[in-house]
């Protein structure tokens, strides 16, 4: 694992110490690998819906679809 040092004013390293402190963290750096896990998340899922709404429209999800659906899966059921 790499290390990577970072500079924080007072203020933000209390509030990183208290999370750390109420939120059951063993050290600062397992709360700032979660806050970037977050973020990574968060910006993956932007893509997603970003390219979702890119997209063509599909067909409209209205009550054929779902009854489709259910077809299929008692179908596939037996």
């Amino acid at each position: 694992m790499s290390t990577m040092n970072i500079s924080l004013p007072e203020a933000l390293k209390s509030f990183v110490d208290e999370q750390v402190n109420h939120r059951g963290y063993g050290t600062s750096s397992e709360y700032v690998r979660e806050l970037i896990r977050k973020d990574q998340d968060r910006q993956h899922l932007r893509g997603l819906l970003l390219a979702g709404a890119a997209s063509a429209p599909a067909a409209p999800a209205d009550a054929d679809y779902f009854e489709s659906l259910r077809a299929r899966m008692r179908n596939a059921q037996g």
